[in-house]
């Protein structure tokens, strides 16, 4: 069973990657590892310097941006928009569950206009993640991005 949702061409996410799960997403040509995980949010969790390592041991890039549950803020957006931008794609998100790191490439992508939230909300959708709860969100930094 595959982990790893596509959400579209650039990007996936995913619950708490292991080891075995980084050595695995390089095989499918991932590029780039987005951590969206605080370490320390639960006791059996590899710690984010664990998971860094192995990404650079299998040649891919990889950064922070911990975000605690319920916490997502202007700052955490504009640094997963920054990382969308630049990082080498495919990009691999992750989080507990992957439904932080989806609401947070939502949030990045309507906020810079690279997507229209309806686009937004279909590819969460046929990954398997809900955004309604941050649905009047999306729709606003979408439409303020198009009116630029």
């Amino acid at each position: 069973m595959n982990r790893f949702k596509r959400l579209n061409s650039e990007i996936a996410v995913s619950p708490q990657l292991s080891v075995e799960d980084v050595k695995e997403a390089a095989r499918q040509g991932f590029r780039y590892i987005i951590n969206n995980r605080p370490d320390g949010e639960s006791p059996n969790q590899p710690a984010g310097s664990v998971i860094e390592a192995a990404a650079k041991e299998e040649g891919l890039g990889y950064i922070a941006i911990p975000v605690r549950a319920g916490g997502l803020d202007e700052k955490a957006v504009v640094a997963m928009a920054e990382t969308l931008k630049k990082a080498d794609k495919p990009i691999l998100a992750y989080c507990f569950s992957g439904t932080r790191s989806a609401f947070l490439w939502a949030l990045a992508s309507a906020a810079t206009g690279e997507s229209e939230a309806d686009i937004l909300f279909a590819e969460a959708a046929n990954a398997g993640y809900d955004l309604s709860p941050i649905m009047a969100l999306v729709d606003s930094l979408s439409e303020s991005a198009q009116a630029k």
